[in-house]
């Protein structure tokens, strides 16, 4: 059974070897001892986002923290061919939902999206309020899924800007795929005749439109900027299930589940 995970500093993590004792304190190790009640005896992994596992003995703990024991020290490789999930936004925190399970399943990016039919919109005021909830929500599910890399979100774009933005990924030789119930293309074959003619690892970009789908202004719009319409399969999905499900073909075919 793998350990339960928690986040801690960067430059924490940089400096601890195996041997060291340290006083863990913050929102971190308030919620370990408080929440998940750990106690001492228990191993624990502490996390950089980065890539980098701190293996921990816990040896004490009281209100403020715990004092553990650095037992190992694993740095581990990012992923070889990294998924990014463009999201559009939607009601009912579907969208966040789609993010949640998306970091779970192995995403390592993921950027939010004004569509033209998003029933949830950010105005100036809020975005950073609601870019925050993401990214709280991205750490929940890191710790969930007990991955050593944080998935970055990105700031969120209108469809023109996303727009270029797919130009620029794929003239880097980035896959874009846009999940259109419409489209002529299965997903599974297009992402399998891409890997096959691929000489250099390179990463795949999912694009999930809102509940209204994607209007035929922003598929045109994408598609001329390099993306790839795909179909999942026979049945339309909701905004916070289609993502998901990309993902996990998509790795699969890939190699890496």
């Amino acid at each position: 059974m793998s350990n339960h995970s928690f986040v801690i500093e960067a430059q924490l993590a940089a400096t601890a070897q195996p041997g060291d004792r340290l006083r863990i304190e913050g929102t971190e190790a308030h919620h370990a001892v408080n929440v998940k009640r750990v106690r001492s005896g228990e191993r624990l992994d502490l996390l950089n986002g980065q890539g980098r596992r701190v293996v921990i003995e816990v040896i004490g703990t009281d209100k403020q923290g715990m004092d553990v024991q650095v037992l190992e020290i694993v740095d581990e490789a990012p992923p070889a061919h990294p998924i990014g999930l463009i999201q559009a936004l939607a009601k009912s925190d579907r969208d966040l939902q789609a993010v949640e399970a998306g970091v779970e399943l192995g995403i390592s990016a993921v950027r939010p999206w004004q569509a033209d039919r998003s029933i949830a919109r950010w105005s100036a005021g809020k975005t950073e309020k609601a870019l925050a909830k993401w990214r709280a929500q991205v750490r929940s599910a890191q710790k969930q899924s007990r991955r050593s890399f944080e998935p970055i979100v990105h700031e969120p774009l209108n469809s023109k800007s996303l727009a270029r933005e797919v130009q620029g990924l794929v003239n880097g030789g980035e896959l874009v795929l846009v999940m259109h119930e419409a489209a002529d293309t299965p997903l599974g074959q297009l992402v399998d005749n891409w890997r096959q003619g691929q000489q250099s690892p390179a990463g795949v970009w999912i694009i999930v439109g809102p509940e209204g789908g994607i209007s035929d202004t922003e598929l045109e719009q994408l598609t001329q900027a390099g993306a790839r319409a795909v179909v999942l399969g026979e049945h339309v999905l909701r905004a916070s299930t289609a993502g998901p499900a990309a993902v996990v073909l998509v790795r699969h075919l890939l190699g890496d589940i």
